[in-house]
């Protein structure tokens, strides 16, 4: 990818969260490449003794790792237009640290994520992928976040709660076309309409800018989206909170991980390795730094139960 082309993809994600390549309004976090405020841990001996001998990494003494930079907090490119930062590169650096390597980050389109994996460019793939029953039939996993979508209000809405089905019932919630909140939003209504009471009212938009006039204005009650980013909005704007969240994979739990080969034996030093990142703090912290402290676990889990087919 060419230095132009990644200015225009960190141009384009801050212009989808309302922030201008002028920096007209200031996110509430660090973009810079040297990342002083990273954290560092040693390396976790019982998960090197993890590492199967045989394993061929890209490069040795190297982790190398898959992540498309599609925008913060997760993973975007640092104001040099190059380096990739974000909670997700800090996590995989932090079980490089573990795993007595060095991490090495390669930008991967989405849609290529597998291609990559199984091709052998990378060693793993850190790129906000959910476990799913159908994935877990092709690759390992060995999670590190939780999938979480966000309910948030302007500040002087007076919804205070969303935490169940009955909590949207009557009111206008902002969600995008064919996405899984528009999915999950759906399922509810069922289930509010089932209950004898009203359904929420889905109101589409087609640009940030313009859902978020609306919420000021009061034409919507409620915006459903990814949690990382509505966190950021949140916290950048500070006319917003947030009411509640929901799981991405609802009914179900959905777990973000760590993509591997089947049977690499990669996920379980890697698991190791998260486990001592929660133990020691580091975890938390991280993720606190970014803003994104709701999407903790308590445990990595190698392929842990997946969403099911829908």
């Amino acid at each position: 990818m060419t230095s132009l082309s990644r200015r225009l993809l960190l141009s384009l994600a801050l212009a989808a969260l309302g922030i201008t390549a002028a920096g007209a309004k200031e996110l509430p976090f660090d973009l810079s490449p040297e990342q002083p405020a990273r954290e560092h841990i040693g390396p976790n001996a019982e998960a090197i003794a993890a590492i199967p001998k045989d394993f061929p990494f890209v490069t040795p003494g190297k982790f190398t790792i898959g992540t498309n930079p599609s925008g913060p907090p997760l993973a975007t490119y640092a104001s040099d237009t190059a380096t990739v930062v974000g909670a997700d590169p800090d996590i995989a650096s932090l079980i490089a640290e573990s795993l007595g390597l060095e991490l090495e980050i390669v930008v991967v389109a989405w849609a290529d994520w597998p291609l990559a994996l199984q091709s052998g460019k990378v060693d793993a793939v850190f790129s906000n992928v959910g476990v799913t029953e159908e994935r877990k039939e092709k690759f390992d996993f060995a999670t590190y976040r939780q999938g979480l979508h966000g309910f948030f209000v302007h500040n002087d809405s007076p919804v205070q709660k969303i935490a169940e089905p009955k909590d949207i019932s009557g009111l206008k919630i902002v969600v995008g076309v064919g996405t899984n909140q528009e999915r999950i939003l759906g399922k509810w209504n069922e289930l509010v309409v089932e209950a004898g009471l009203p359904p929420a009212e889905l109101v589409y938009y087609d640009d940030e800018g313009t859902k978020l006039l609306a919420l000021r204005a009061g034409r919507v009650d409620v915006m459903v989206q990814p949690h990382a980013q509505l966190v950021l909005i949140a916290e950048r704007d500070g006319d917003f909170r947030k009411v509640g969240v929901l799981s991405a994979g609802w009914p179900e739990r959905s777990d973000v991980a760590a993509t591997f080969r089947k049977g690499s034996g990669l996920a379980e030093p890697v698991a190791i390795a998260v486990n001592g990142l929660i133990k020691d703090g580091v975890y938390g912290r991280t993720l606190a730094r970014w803003l994104v402290s709701d999407e903790a676990l308590e445990e990595s889990r190698v392929n842990p139960p997946g969403l099911p087919k829908f």
